[in-house]
């Protein structure tokens, strides 16, 4: 019987008026939608009624006391992957990402993810850096290749999206990792809720 396709998040990180993450996490909608093995959304941070962390407990004891997180945590545990796009701030990542990230523990971990950036100067490789740190303390698995777009190659006039051909191989690239770690993580989960 063949393993269903794996529900992946495509998570836009910024809420700024005019960002580029839109169009950009369209663009990953439209090369996952190109594979058979993945099932992607987005999900945009910008419709997530989420304030700065609230709650009395730490994520990791499982204990939500607000609405808003229990709904968040719903959302996050659908999902085998995500795939986190994110502009670069400040050679960082953007509060508002770091926040939603920060509100879950359980339903982050065993699970796979991938990285596409933007930036001025480095495409936005600092910003996954940081992410890549994160995802370790959540034990997500996050995949090597990532897909840095240069604003001013990836983007025309640094505004309308046209990305060149290196991100284009770069996601798909990204895409094949993530399908292989995700189908690997969703059996491990597997295993630990029938050994629960």
């Amino acid at each position: 019987m063949p393993e269903a396709p794996l529900a992946v998040a495509v998570i836009i990180g910024s809420t700024r008026p005019n960002r580029h993450g839109e169009p950009v996490a369209r663009w990953v909608l439209e090369r996952a939608a190109q594979r058979e093995d993945l099932a992607a959304d987005v999900i945009d941070l910008a419709t997530i009624d989420l304030p700065m962390f609230d709650e009395p407990m730490p994520p990791i004891s499982g204990e939500y006391a607000h609405e808003h997180t229990r709904e968040w945590a719903a959302t996050i545990a659908r999902y085998d992957a995500f795939v986190f796009v994110s502009p670069e701030y400040n050679r960082s990542i953007p509060g508002v990402l770091k926040n939603a990230i920060d509100f879950l523990y359980h339903e982050w971990t065993d699970k796979a993810a991938g990285f596409v950036s933007y930036g001025a100067d480095a495409g936005g490789a600092r910003a996954v850096e940081h992410l890549r740190l994160v995802m370790g303390e959540l034990r997500i698995a996050d995949v090597r290749t990532m897909v840095p777009l240069s604003l001013s190659h990836d983007f025309e006039n640094f505004s309308h999206f046209a990305p060149s051909e290196t991100p284009i191989v770069k996601a798909d690239a990204m895409l094949a990792e993530l399908a292989t770690w995700g189908l690997a993580l969703r059996a491990v989960r597997a295993s630990r809720a029938v050994a629960a």
